[in-house]
């Protein structure tokens, strides 16, 4: 008896453990995190193509995560997608102006996420300033769309 009730501890440990790895991995798949956000400031830039960037998608800077992609909507001016991007705050100021935001896609499964490079201004972006040159997403179906277009032609 005193060892079935070891057992059933034992397992429901077990049991326990594997729903907490489960939740942890689930917020780590979904960009989502428990910690409290630091000081951060936001960026924006218009893309013509975001492709399938989704919020909380990762921006990255020389591979290293800075932020998360917090909005994306139509900016009803231009008629392009704005991507409002919330970047740590360390890097306030330290962003030269002409700093140039890609859309890349990582992984087999096509991720797609913000890539930063780094410009070469004395002047930086400050919080609510707009990247100015961006490149926007590789879209596989118009690639396909132009090589069969053009094979159709020759």
């Amino acid at each position: 008896m005193k060892r079935s009730k070891t057992m059933e501890l034992g397992v429901g440990l077990f049991m326990l453990a594997g729903i907490l790895g489960l939740v942890f991995l689930g917020l780590r798949v979904s960009g989502m995190s428990l910690a409290l956000p630091s000081e951060t400031f936001r960026l924006e830039a218009n893309f013509a193509s975001i492709g399938g960037l989704k919020p909380r998608a990762r921006v990255t800077l020389a591979g290293v995560t800075v932020g998360r992609v917090e909005v994306i909507e139509l900016d009803t001016e231009w008629y392009d997608a704005r991507v409002v991007m919330e970047l740590d705050g360390q890097l306030e100021g330290q962003l030269p102006e002409d700093s140039t935001a890609a859309i890349l896609t990582a992984g087999l499964l096509g991720e797609q996420y913000v890539g930063l490079s780094m410009g070469g201004a004395p002047e930086t972006l400050a919080d609510g300033d707009t990247l100015r040159d961006t490149q926007s997403a590789l879209v596989l179906e118009e690639l396909i769309q132009q090589f069969v277009t053009s094979m159709v032609k020759e």
